[in-house]
């Protein structure tokens, strides 16, 4: 039998953690990014524009993350260990 690696569990956490953290950041990076825009300009609609950008962003590592785990998911369908006979 095998045994579960000692950090295992950690690093999955952590993966989690960074996913929460990454949604965050890529936000206030848009406000950042919005808010300088129309400090500089003027332009009052580039500080949304920045918004929307951040707003992007935070979906695509939603995206990614789901990619991620859903080839993970695939990659333990084919383990002979969990197949699902209906013959049984």
């Amino acid at each position: 039998m095998e045994s579960e690696p000692k950090f295992k569990r950690i690093i999955e956490g952590a993966s989690v953690l960074s996913l929460g953290i990454s949604i965050v950041v890529a936000i206030l990076i848009g406000i950042g990014i919005g808010y300088g825009l129309k400090r500089l300009t003027g332009i009052a609609w580039l500080f949304w524009l920045g918004v929307f950008w951040g707003v992007g962003g935070a979906v695509l590592n939603v995206y990614k993350a789901y990619k991620r785990a859903k080839k993970d998911l695939d990659a333990l369908a084919q383990d002979p260990k969990y197949k699902h006979d209906s013959h049984v």
